[in-house]
């Protein structure tokens, strides 16, 4: 009886080591995030010494590509970058926190504040 037991057992483990085995093979790859790029974004003031807000929101979306982050690693990246009077315009603006809040409304509220309303002379 025992011999038989060892057996059944023995077939049950090749069973569970193929089925994992099989997992492996079709897995999806891991996607790894780089978050050391957060060095390359420039911090933001939003006053007039600060690189202009396009430029910030470029270096933002340059290096969430070569990082492989998502928009929610953009939006709370960019609220760490930020300085002086933008951040103080981040946590007065109520529409950047609510739950549903994504990288373009960031994007779009910031725009709206901190329009250039200097000529190209």
């Amino acid at each position: 009886m025992t011999d038989a037991r060892l057996k059944a057992k023995l077939a049950e483990s090749k069973n569970v080591i193929q089925r994992l085995r099989e997992r492996l093979s079709v897995g999806t790859p891991t996607v790894h995030r780089d978050l050391s790029l957060i060095s390359l974004v420039p911090k933001w003031s939003g006053l007039d010494s600060a690189v202009p807000l396009e430029e910030f929101f470029d270096s933002i979306e340059s290096s969430a590509q070569i990082g492989r982050w998502n928009e929610i690693d953009k939006l709370r990246i960019a609220t760490l970058r930020l300085t002086d009077a933008a951040k103080m315009f981040y946590y007065g603006c109520t529409e950047l926190h609510e739950e549903n809040a994504n990288w373009e409304d960031f994007k779009s509220a910031f725009r709206r504040r901190f329009r250039n309303i200097h000529s190209d002379q």
